[in-house]
């Protein structure tokens, strides 16, 4: 039996901010928070539970500091490093690349051009 899951009004508003970041580009949890009068975590949470991925796209979510960041709900290697692997993957498709270290290569990719009016 499938389950259904209730996506919140705090939810559906982080999920439609999302669905304006173009592909090859990333936003920040904080770049988010702003746009939404919210907080980081309060994103990462919403994030965490996205039932819409990767059509929503939260793998375009990375941290301020230009780090990969988490990925359904995985932070780095906890437990196994897979979401976060599959989040890399994601953008590289996009063209979006990080170092070895999980950071952003180009600086210049960082987008926070939210139209907060369609919310």
């Amino acid at each position: 039996m499938a389950r259904t899951q209730t996506v919140s009004a705090y939810q559906t508003r982080v999920y439609t901010l999302l669905q304006q970041i173009p592909a090859g580009r990333v936003t920040t949890y904080a770049a988010l928070a702003a746009a939404l009068n919210s907080s980081p975590r309060a994103v990462g949470g919403a994030l965490r539970n996205n039932p819409f991925a990767p059509e929503v796209p939260c793998h375009r979510c990375i941290a301020s500091s230009g780090f990969i960041g988490g990925f359904k709900g995985d932070w780095e290697k906890t437990p196994s490093g897979q979401n976060q692997a599959s989040k890399l993957k994601l953008l590289e498709e996009e063209g979006v690349s990080f170092d070895a270290d999980g950071m952003l290569v180009e600086k210049e990719r960082r987008w926070d051009g939210f139209d907060t009016g369609k919310l």
